[in-house]
């Protein structure tokens, strides 16, 4: 068999398996932002990719046995702005049911907009959250709600601290105002000391800024970085969680031999990239392992459409589980047309490969409830340049405009917007087929049709 051939495949509406948070540097189109289509179009709506009803959409959290997912959110158009915190919740991360916004702009901290952050657990199982907000000078400032009452499993209304802004740029601390946003989940080290860190950047190098707290309300910045990085923009979205192969580690899971991941959303390229490395608590650094890259160039969740991600803890299964914002690639005008603009990608189990240098990642087990008619195609050889339809699998529900795929176990992940002309409903079908020149061995596949999930 020729070793240079290649087997792709090519699913519309189909699933085909083997066996928080979200702003950035976004031009505001005014005469977009509340523009409402009356005539919304769903030929590419997806069936079962978290999406709410209508409009712009793109840090989720577990508390009572319920799973949370808040969400940038504009409830007057399908274009960036007037940006509020939505929230949605599910018991299966599958199917979900939207809630009342937690957060909206209402008070000097973020009267011109609620921008992005993280979901931290405090001691006594209290849900916290850390959010950017813009201040009427327009500068970036960091800020905190909390339940307003913690026996609502549902967490329905949100209250915001008196003391906010808790962070924010001054001449002293030299932080750029308009780069200093999306505070990630805190972690509690042994010296009972709350760490954070917010992305930002000054001139080309990225900073991942330390600040610390013994209270969660009032914190200090430290003298110098997490982490950062040369020529590598403006760090949005920063995600610093501990890995291991074994399965997910809570966000607090320091020590000695316990490897960490730092994710970065890099604004220039709207690439997510991240390194595995070791975090010394003693100086408060993050160290790449040697031969992580440290750029654009190096490790990706994704090397698709996926952006802004976010994990967190799976405090009931022990997993990590990881949420990325896939965008239009519609032109503008289209996805306002169609009344609504970007989904959220499955949930994702991720964890450290057994190699310690890189993680891998598979769909969450929950989506398997929505599988339906199976088709098996036994073994087969694929001669180049032909191809195999993977007959008998209907197209009445799946996912109309999204491919995830996942190769080598879950080691590389692709994902595409794809928005056929002639593929749509009965018409969409599902090949393998082999555009090189020799003849490939393909093992047994199965593919599924899917269900429709129950998304409000």
């Amino acid at each position: 068999m020729a070793r240079s051939c290649y087997v792709f495949l090519i699913c519309f509406f189909f699933s085909l398996m083997l066996g928080h948070g979200v702003e950035a540097s976004h031009v505001i189109y005014r005469t977009f932002q509340n523009l409402q289509t009356t005539n919304p179009d769903n030929t590419y709506r997806t069936s079962y990719h978290f999406q709410p009803p209508k409009n712009w959409m793109n840090g989720p959290m577990m508390y009572k046995g319920i799973y949370h997912l808040f969400y940038q959110y504009n409830p007057y158009g399908a274009d960036w702005g007037n940006i509020v915190w939505a929230h949605s919740t599910s018991v299966d991360l599958v199917n979900w049911t939207p809630r009342a916004p937690a957060i909206f702009p209402d008070q000097p901290g973020d009267i011109n907009g609620c921008w992005s952050g993280s979901t931290t657990i405090l001691p006594g199982y209290k849900p916290a959250i850390l959010y950017t907000g813009i201040d009427p000078h327009k500068s970036q400032v960091q800020n905190l709600a909390v339940p307003k009452n913690l026996s609502d499993p549902l967490l329905i209304e949100w209250v915001k601290s008196p003391y906010n802004p808790l962070m924010a740029p001054t001449n002293l601390n030299q932080i750029n105002a308009s780069s200093f946003r999306d505070p990630t989940t805190a972690w509690l080290g042994p010296d009972k000391t709350w760490r954070v860190i917010i992305g930002s950047k000054r001139h080309r190098r990225g900073l991942a800024i330390l600040y610390r707290s013994k209270d969660f309300v009032h914190w200090v910045k430290a003298k110098h970085p997490l982490h950062s990085a040369k020529d590598t923009g403006m760090w949005e979205c920063p995600d610093f969680f501990p890995v291991s192969s074994q399965g997910g580690l809570d966000t607090n899971t320091v020590g000695l031999g316990i490897k960490h991941v730092l994710k970065l959303s890099l604004d220039d390229t709207k690439h997510d990239y991240y390194t595995v490395g070791m975090y010394n608590l003693d100086k408060d650094r993050y160290v790449p392992d040697k031969g992580s890259v440290d750029n654009d160039t190096g490790l990706r969740y994704d090397y698709g459409k996926f952006y802004a991600s976010k994990t967190f803890y799976d405090s009931a299964k022990k997993q990590r589980i990881l949420w990325g914002w896939i965008n239009e690639s519609l032109p503008q005008p289209e996805y306002v047309k169609q009344g609504w603009s970007g989904i959220q990608a499955i949930p994702r189990s991720i964890w450290l490969d057994k190699s310690e240098k890189q993680l891998v990642q598979w769909p969450i087990m929950e989506i398997e409830k929505l599988r339906g008619n199976r088709v098996d195609t036994p073994s087969s050889v694929l001669k180049g340049g032909s191809m195999l339809e993977i007959s008998s699998v209907t197209a009445a529900q799946i996912d109309h405009s999204i491919v995830e795929s996942f190769g080598g176990g879950g080691k590389a992940c692709i994902t595409a917007r794809v928005y056929p002309t002639l593929a749509i409903g009965n018409w969409a079908h599902l090949y393998a087929f082999n555009y090189g020149s020799g003849s490939v061995r393909i093992s047994k596949l199965s593919a599924w049709s899917m269900k429709k999930a129950l998304i409000n």
